[in-house]
């Protein structure tokens, strides 16, 4: 993980204790319950153990318990970190986001996705970020569906003729194709591919040591975002072309071009550029591997498949000949969603994230110091049997209804900075679903069985 891995380069750039007055011990403030761990390295060895083991939730549940509260204290490369556990804890981040805490990202993110007048990401335009959360809100994105539903039967034609698939390599295919048609209007299979080689380069390596070294994974993503910037500052200056001999297009890129920033300014070309290839980077890295969750947990789970299996074709069995799903259509697949968001709960695809407290704060009877990092864990509450009883267990039902208590189900995030692509992931999950289960090529049945 990128994130922790740039916690210490930070504190040696914004160390509070270099900046705040000595003060007598009456006056320390009451701290959270936890330890530092090894000098410098802190906790961090279990941190990322546990994590590369997909069980970052007993490192949470484990402190918890030992410190018999909700917020703890640990040390991430030397620097200190309160984690909060708790659904409370979920809301009060991301109910104060820029009025307690900032969002912060590492430097890592300003080299391969860097902004114009050297502004950090965490800095950057509020305006720029909500480009996507209005592109990819649901009135809008409503009229994508007919082109989803177009995008996945041609991806069936070209990449399911077969017998047997690999669902992880179908199922990245899918969902980058769908992101050229949406985001860039592209459709060329050949420049999707070449595309498709740039986005795997610059996530391999954003999960690598940053280190930029010949040869090291981390130095190939920053080569590859730097190529695929250019092509789309070509793309973007080709648009603006077009736009003026016919109406504008309704991508990404023809929304970005008629944005406007803080002060009532257009963006330039290379903004847009660098803020598509995160936007691009940020949907293929997640959801095609929710989706190869989503059908192993299928192969594991007969009756679930049934139950989601006859949905699916009952949708099927309403439509004519070659008719393209509707938006009403994915509305009904109501127990297909309660699968992924399941899925979601047991293998979210985003960790959680850090902010930084821009002031002192008090919570639960406690003082986080300003400069302190913030981290929530979205599996701290998806693995927490109090909201999730049995939470090991594979188990659609928690969906049904209701659902879950707000802020126990965060595979989005939340607040000022909550994923704006969860109407857009949960449209292409249920597509991708629906026609390998109820038209399989040539006519075939579909069997699931693991690797």
């Amino acid at each position: 993980m990128v994130i922790v891995k740039h916690l210490n380069e930070h504190k040696l750039l914004n160390d509070p204790d270099k900046s705040r007055p000595v003060i007598s011990s009456a006056e320390k403030p009451r701290l959270p319950p936890g330890r530092s761990g090894w000098p410098l390295a802190g906790e961090t060895l279990d941190f990322f153990s546990r994590a590369n083991q997909g069980c970052l939730h007993k490192f949470v549940a484990d402190r918890r318990k030992k410190f018999s509260s909700n917020i703890f204290r640990t040390s991430l490369i030397g620097f200190p970190v309160a984690i909060l556990c708790d659904a409370e804890g979920n809301k009060f981040l991301f109910s104060n986001e820029n009025k307690l805490f900032k969002h912060w990202l590492p430097s890592a993110f300003d080299k391969l996705f860097p902004k114009s007048n050297n502004k950090l990401n965490t800095e950057h335009s509020k305006s720029l970020r909500k480009l996507p959360a209005f592109i990819l809100k649901g009135d809008v994105l409503r009229e994508y569906v007919g082109e989803m539903d177009e995008v996945m039967k041609h991806h069936l034609q070209t990449d399911w003729n077969c017998q047997r698939v690999k669902v992880s390599d179908v199922a990245r295919k899918f969902i980058f194709k769908l992101e050229c048609h949406i985001f860039l209007g592209i459709e060329n299979q050949g420049k999707i591919d070449k595309l498709l080689k740039g986005i795997e380069e610059v996530t391999d390596g954003m999960h690598s040591v940053p280190l930029d070294v010949p040869g090291s994974a981390f130095r190939r993503a920053i080569k590859a975002s730097k190529l695929m910037r250019e092509e789309f500052e070509e793309m973007v200056r080709q648009r603006k072309i077009d736009r003026l001999d016919s109406s504008s297009g309704k991508d990404f890129i023809s929304h970005a071009l008629q944005a406007t920033d803080d002060n009532g300014q257009l963006f330039n070309e290379a903004d847009i550029a660098s803020h598509l290839l995160g936007a691009l980077q940020a949907a293929y890295g997640t959801l095609h591997h929710t989706i190869t969750n989503i059908m192993m947990y299928l192969t594991d789970h007969p009756d679930v498949y049934n139950l989601v299996l006859r949905e699916q074709k009952e949708i099927a069995r309403l439509k004519k000949s070659k008719e393209r799903l509707s938006w009403e259509d994915l509305r009904k697949m109501k127990y297909s969603w309660n699968v992924a968001c399941e899925a979601l709960r047991l293998k979210s695809p985003a960790l959680g994230g850090f902010k930084e407290a821009i002031t002192d704060v008090d919570y639960g009877g406690y003082t986080i110091p300003q400069g302190w990092m913030m981290h929530w864990n979205a599996h701290a509450t998806h693995m927490n049997p109090e909201y999730f009883p049995n939470p090991e267990k594979f188990d659609p039902s928690r969906f049904q209804g209701d659902g879950p208590s707000s802020y126990t189900f965060v595979p989005f995030g939340g607040g000022a900075h909550m994923c704006p692509g969860y109407e857009y992931a949960r449209l292409a999950i249920c597509i991708f679903l629906h026609y390998p289960i109820t038209r399989p090529a040539q006519g075939l049945p579909v069997l699931l069985y693991p690797l």
